[in-house]
C-alpha cells in the first residue's frame, strides 16, 4: 500500500520544489557561413557547415 502524506504540502514547499522545473532557452548564434541563427555546437542545417568547414553526409535544406 501506498504511503498516505501526514500533513498537507505547503505552498512554500511545493514552489520550492518546482523552481528547478523550468525550461532554459536555447543559445542561439549566427552560422559563421551563412549567417542563418542556429543553435551553438551544431552544424547549420541551412548550409551543412560546421567551424567552417562543410560536413560530409549532412544534406542541408537548401541542398537538393
Amino acid at each position: 500500500m501506498a504511503i498516505v502524506p501526514k500533513r498537507k504540502t505547503s505552498k512554500r514547499r511545493k514552489r520550492a520544489r518546482r523552481t528547478h522545473d523550468s525550461l532554459t532557452p536555447l543559445n542561439v548564434v549566427s552560422c559563421k557561413n551563412c549567417s542563418e541563427k542556429i543553435e551553438q555546437h551544431r552544424v547549420c542545417k541551412f548550409c551543412g557547415f560546421y567551424k567552417g568547414k562543410k560536413v560530409e553526409g549532412f544534406k542541408a535544406k537548401n541542398d537538393n
